[in-house]
């Protein structure tokens, strides 16, 4: 098996993350793995933002607890020092398979940096909302933009578990 093919099989969520900052190179290489995702109509529709700064990160953190009806204190990124936002411009059609791609390509560059991440949700609802159009406005992005996802990242303060079974009878051919 290849390493590709390794490293595709071998990568899981995190869920505990120690609170170590990646370097800004292992970081810049996540997100040029996500600008090189495919985008339909080669549009590159995505927007990637990384989020260092603890005070912001962590005030990311409650508005997404809240998204999601967690109690206060919860943290829905699982103590990833960074957190990658992942937008995409509403008026492309294929806005959220374009950011869903750069996500996917921005979580197997982590692996092979040696990296962890999780993909967490509700950035759809954070940008719907007042919260998510201020960080737009501080960053100067003009336009309207759909939330994609969220990548929790740093480094795994755990072992990755086994994969599950994979379930039967979800791959097909037409010949």
């Amino acid at each position: 098996m290849s390493s590709l093919q390794e490293q595709l099989r071998s990568r899981r969520s995190c869920r505990k993350f120690k609170p170590v900052m990646p370097s800004r190179e292992d970081i810049d290489q996540v997100i040029g793995a996500g600008l090189y995702a495919p985008s339909g109509m080669g549009k590159q529709s995505t927007r990637i933002v990384a989020v260092t700064n603890r005070k912001l990160r962590d005030l990311i953190a409650d508005e997404n607890a809240r998204i999601g009806g967690w109690k206060e204190g919860f943290d829905p990124f699982y103590g990833a020092p960074v957190i990658m936002i992942v937008l995409a411009d509403k008026s492309v059609a294929t806005a959220v398979y374009d950011g869903s791609s750069a996500l996917m390509q921005m979580m197997i560059s982590a692996q092979d940096l040696g990296l962890s991440t999780c993909w967490i949700h509700r950035a759809k609802e954070e940008f719907e909302e007042e919260f998510g159009e201020k960080i737009l406005k501080e960053l100067g992005l003009e336009g309207e933009y759909i939330g994609i996802g969220h990548l929790a990242l740093g480094y795994a303060d755990e072992p990755a578990g086994e994969a599950a079974p994979r379930l039967a009878d979800r791959a097909f051919y037409l010949e």
